[in-house]
């Protein structure tokens, strides 16, 4: 069954996270899966049992707290986010393995352009040179997955610098642009898509523009 992909543009953070909870609760084994690519508005979220002591000067950035994994991260403009709404089950994923392909496909985007990125067994991600260029954070629910990963492609690092990012304290974080690959968000989904479609073993060749309609439900 062919994935249905979508590019939403940018879209605010918390009626696109309640679409993504709808689209799960309301999904059946004959629901086509669905990959979300968007960018979102400044915005802190922290996970389910995260420590709000990771958020050092939050100012005028809207905190949300939300029921993914995870400790908090900011989101932006300039970040590409890629949601995974997948029936693991039907698929024959794991969560280990999602998240393995998530950040493979980082990693083979980036070694297009000659940079070396790796994984971190203690710390989802991807990583170059120490610096953090995506993060990872998923809700499986009734077997299906939502939340997904944040690409940094063109951003502004000053937000950053108010928390510890993913609760780790002095982590430097870098962006695709500033390591000489895919500089816009339009060119990093182009060259992510292929290598998440491939790592993850799902067909992702049912592209479309238009907005699902729990997002509109949600944002109405």
């Amino acid at each position: 069954m062919s994935v249905i992909v979508r590019w939403l543009g940018r879209q605010s953070y918390e009626p696109l996270w309640r679409a993504m909870q709808t689209f799960t609760d309301r999904r059946d084994d004959d629901t086509p899966d669905e990959i979300w690519f968007t960018e979102h508005p400044p915005v802190y979220t922290l996970g389910v049992n995260a420590s709000r002591e990771h958020l050092l000067a939050p100012g005028d950035i809207p905190v949300v707290q939300i029921d993914r994994g995870g400790q908090v991260t900011y989101h932006g403009p300039g970040q590409l986010m890629l949601y995974p709404l997948i029936n693991l089950r039907r698929n024959g994923l794991g969560v280990r393995e999602l998240v393995t392909a998530l950040e493979q496909s980082v990693i083979r985007l980036l070694a297009d352009d000659g940079v070396d990125a790796v994984a971190r067994a203690d710390a989802p991600g991807v990583y170059v040179d120490g610096r953090k260029v995506a993060s990872v954070g998923l809700r499986i629910r009734r077997g299906c997955s939502f939340h997904g990963m944040a690409v940094n492609v063109d951003m502004d690092p000053e937000p950053f610098a108010r928390i510890n990012p993913c609760g780790m304290e002095n982590l430097e974080v870098t962006d695709l642009k500033r390591l000489g690959a895919a500089p816009t968000l339009s060119l990093a989904r182009a060259a992510l898509l292929p290598h998440f479609s491939d790592a993850a073993r799902i067909d992702t060749s049912a592209i479309v523009d238009d907005v699902p309609p729990v997002l509109s439900e949600s944002a109405s």
